[in-house]
């Protein structure tokens, strides 16, 4: 049902834009584009990712589910991903991992993934972009304790964290982790830490209405809540309470 409202979402006026959209990701190799249904199949791509899944053209791929067309490991990672955004509404930016080239050789990129939302708000699926960073695996395996990293950080960020610590684990030093970390997503481990537990309070104050401001920000990690206010301030441009207030136009609960 909700596959075909997708569908239907992607006729005219959306589906020219649309195909307009797809033109534009055409041009460009090092960038995977795609739209999906909330079942998880393929209802728009680009030349790029029909080429990276080793397909000849774009129409081949739609339809198509990630374990249609990847090996199963990272086919069930890619799926964990698709639940996050479609059941819980959640953004994914910049999320380093692997993926399979035509050569059948991983490499590196960073993929982007927000859900689609019919005219209601309900979301009908997800559009992503996968952005490749032209490092092979096999040539840069200091990228998989990158991702190791980035991955413990969005894992665990509610909980204290020691990024030294998470370094040492992976047998590096916190200054070149940094120094990586600028050079893949251009921020630092500490902005990724703040970003993910601010990115998990504007989820629980959209969808949790009747949790006080101050439970939320001892959920994701806060331990002082004047804390929690000024950088959710300095991320959004308003505060705890004006964006409920904005989200749910309700009487705030303090």
């Amino acid at each position: 049902m909700l596959g075909h409202a997708l569908a239907d979402a992607l006729q005219p006026p959306f589906g020219v834009e649309l195909a307009a959209i797809e033109t534009l990701f055409d041009a460009l190799t090092d960038v995977a584009f795609f739209v999906k249904d909330r079942a998880g199949r393929y209802m728009a791509v680009n030349h790029t990712l029909a080429r990276r899944c080793g397909l000849r053209s774009k129409q081949e791929l739609l339809g198509k589910t990630v374990l249609d067309v990847h090996p199963r490991p990272l086919a069930q990672a890619y799926m964990d991903q698709d639940r996050q955004v479609i059941e819980a509404g959640c953004t994914i930016r910049k999320h380093l991992e692997l993926h399979l080239y035509p050569n059948r050789r991983r490499g590196w990129c960073l993929t982007h993934k927000t859900p689609l939302r019919d005219e209601s708000g309900a979301i009908i699926g997800l559009v992503g972009t996968s952005h490749d960073l032209g490092l092979a695996d096999e040539v840069h395996p200091v990228y998989r304790q990158i991702a190791n990293i980035a991955q413990r950080i969005r894992d665990n960020h509610r909980q204290p964290l020691s990024l030294n610590e998470l370094a040492k684990e992976e047998g590096l030093s916190l200054a070149r982790v940094e120094r990586l970390f600028q050079r893949v997503f251009h921020y630092t481990p500490r902005q990724l830490l703040l970003q993910t537990r601010l990115n998990g309070a504007l989820s629980l104050i959209e969808t949790d209405p009747e949790r006080s401001i101050a439970d939320i920000a001892i959920e994701c990690g806060y331990t002082d809540h004047s804390a929690f206010s000024r950088q959710f301030k300095a991320f959004t441009g308003q505060t705890p309470m004006q964006y409920r207030l904005q989200c749910h136009k309700t009487e705030p609960k303090t």
